[in-house]
């Protein structure tokens, strides 16, 4: 292959490009500096300072300080070579290989030898002589399977590079981690040492051991003028590693639009998929890169392609709240698919509280009643299904408040939203579920009780309750009770059913023979009992004619602060209670909810509100 097939340095010889190379080295590294860093894989000590051009002897003494110490002959310092290669005093080298023979292979406990030092360092003058004397030792290798093209190459140092391949340097031979020497040229973005080993035939499709091409390094490098080279030189441009990532997946999940470009021109597949399905732009939306993201939809990347997870570009965007992407994706992107997919848009924005994506979504018509298919349902102990739920158990407001509004059922959840926010005691989303028609009667099924489940939630919070009641829920299923006046037996409730209530599988399947508590027994326990009075206190307000069980009596009875409720239940109703009462029956729960918009005068709607004293007639 001659040196003129890449065009970047078709017209430069080969000293030309050495000087290239030499001249990139020199602006990161200052080769006037005493102290020269150790090899990677080598111990880390400091190096010696330079002194005058010793001779071979005498030897100057060993040092604790020294980076490697070599295992050479009797009564030779392990110094002598050192510090010869690090001062570049090719005369005293020259005479001391000579005199010594077999010095120059010795190897320390890392298995480095003087030639492996030279290359490292960039010392050519010491490399020749190293090369000239003792033929055989150019393909040697460390410990870590290094061999002195490879350490040239990793520090950029073209005329060791060049020099080594002229002598037989192997250009296949890799470390450890099957790492070739065109591989790290790449990985240090020299272009010239690139165009060196390509021109001695050096592979250009070898899988490292995570399955790294040289060219998917330079892609990831975003390196134009490494990948024309390669590409020229005949790498394929879907090689993918062990994790099924091609060149054009790494352009786009590490951002690099001028490699992307690059791949799309010269044909790469802009819809290959990872092993876990994901696209290029499954990865680009994932990790925010707009341009990347625009760049791949111009040239018709199919945003419905589905990772194993189900998940589309678009659910990612909606899931990071970059309402950006989510816009540039929803043209894209096939409602149809989505329904597919069993989870909505909206489900993760509004689980991961991305206000201005859920506004986005419901500006774009999606769908705010779509459910969660049982696949993902399933995912969460509570079953929930609507993109309202997760709004409510996150006591989003803003968000319950646009889902409402854009025509939200809040009744489509196995457990209704409005018992997650009774228990969380939000009054704010309260009131919003329930003036957009919340069903206040609602049950649960994983704790059966004979009267409403919102008022098991809502004992703790007496203004809630009260307005609770006022929105049309049955309280006279309070004052059912089996045993009347009897005795009671003693409460069957244990420590979960208490203070632990939770919505969950398992609680389901427990408790869905299990018997139906009472709401006498409910304010019977000991973290209830305190407020038993003011409970029913408010709850009177909103029934007729009832008669108190034995235990609802005796709570009463056990302060005496409490006797007024107790007459208040005993005596007869007042005529103006059970006409307030009758009329509420008559307007229905529904009209409840919109009390002051009802056609009915002032005077009226305040007695309906049990505002007495605001009433007028």
């Amino acid at each position: 292959m001659e040196f003129d097939d890449y065009t970047a340095y078709s017209d430069l010889s080969d000293d030309e490009l050495i000087q290239i190379a030499i001249e990139r080295s020199l602006t990161e590294e200052s080769l006037e500096s005493s102290h020269i860093p150790p090899p990677p894989d080598a111990p880390t000590t400091p190096s010696p300072s330079p002194s005058p051009s010793p001779s071979p002897s005498p030897s100057p003494s060993p040092s604790p300080s020294l980076k490697h110490e070599y295992d050479f002959p009797r009564n030779t310092s392990p110094t002598t070579l050192y510090i010869m290669i690090h001062c570049e005093d090719e005369e005293a080298l020259l005479a001391f290989v000579k005199k010594n023979s077999g010095s120059s292979t010795a190897t320390n406990n890392d298995g480095w030898t003087s030639l492996h030092e030279a290359a490292y360092f960039g010392q050519l003058g010491c490399l020749k002589i190293l090369i000239e004397t003792q033929r055989g030792i150019i393909n040697m290798r460390t410990a870590e399977d290094q061999s002195a093209l490879l350490l040239a190459v990793s520090n950029s140092h073209a005329g060791c590079a060049s020099l080594l391949l002229e002598r037989g340097a192997d250009p296949e031979l890799m470390n450890k981690d099957r790492e070739t020497p065109l591989y790290k040229a790449c990985e240090e973005e020299n272009a010239a040492i690139v165009a060196l080993l390509l021109n001695h035939g050096a592979s250009v499709n070898v899988h490292c051991n995570q399955g790294w091409t040289p060219l998917q390094e330079a892609v990831c490098r975003n390196n134009v003028e490494i990948c024309e080279m390669l590409v020229k030189a005949g790498a394929r441009l879907t090689p993918s590693n062990v994790y099924g990532i091609s060149p054009l997946f790494t352009a786009a999940q590490s951002g690099k639009v001028a490699t992307l470009r690059f791949l799309i021109k010269h044909g790469a597949d802009v819809d290959s998929q990872a092993a876990d399905g994901a696209t290029a732009l499954y990865e680009a939306t994932k990790n925010g890169h707009h341009n990347i993201v625009e760049l791949l939809l111009s040239q018709k990347a199919d945003a419905n392609r589905a990772s194993k997870r189900g998940l589309l570009p678009l659910h990612i965007a909606a899931q990071r709240g970059d309402d950006i992407l989510v816009s540039m994706l929803i043209p894209a992107t096939s409602k149809a698919r989505i329904r597919r997919a069993g989870i909505s848009p909206l489900h993760l924005a509004a689980e991961h509280n991305m206000d201005d994506v859920v506004e986005v979504l419901i500006q774009a018509d999606f769908d705010v009643n779509a459910q969660l298919s049982l696949e993902h349902s399933k995912l969460y102990e509570d079953h929930r299904t609507t993109a309202l739920y997760f709004a409510v158990a996150n006591n989003n407001v803003e968000a319950v408040r646009m889902l409402l509004e854009a025509g939200a059922d809040p009744n489509l959840d196995l457990f209704n939203p409005l018992l997650v926010a009774v228990r969380c005691g939000c009054m704010e989303t309260v009131t919003l579920l329930i003036e957009h028609g919340a069903n206040v009667n609602a049950y649960l099924s994983t704790h059966p009780t004979t009267f409403p489940a919102t008022v098991l939630f809502a004992m703790k919070y007496l203004s809630m309750l009260k307005y609770i009641m006022d929105s049309g829920c049955d309280a006279l299923a309070c004052f059912s009770c089996t045993h009347g006046s009897s005795p009671h037996p003693p409460l069957k409730l244990n420590y979960f059913q208490r203070d632990q209530l939770r919505y969950t599988e398992n609680s389901m399947s427990e408790c869905s023979d299990s018997y139906c508590v009472q709401f006498c027994e409910m304010v019977s326990i000991p973290s209830m009992c305190r407020w038993a009075g003011p409970i029913i206190d408010v709850l009177l307000d909103y029934v007729g004619h009832v008669k108190l069980c034995s235990r609802l009596q005796e709570h009463l009875d056990s302060y005496p602060d409490w006797h007024t409720i107790k007459v208040k239940a005993t005596t007869p109703r007042p005529l103006m209670q059970l006409c307030r009462l009758g009329i509420r029956q008559r307007i229905g729960v529904q009209r409840l909810r919109k009390l002051r918009t009802l056609p009915l005068p002032g005077s009226l709607l305040r007695f309906l509100a049990y505002k007495e004293a605001c009433i007028d007639f």
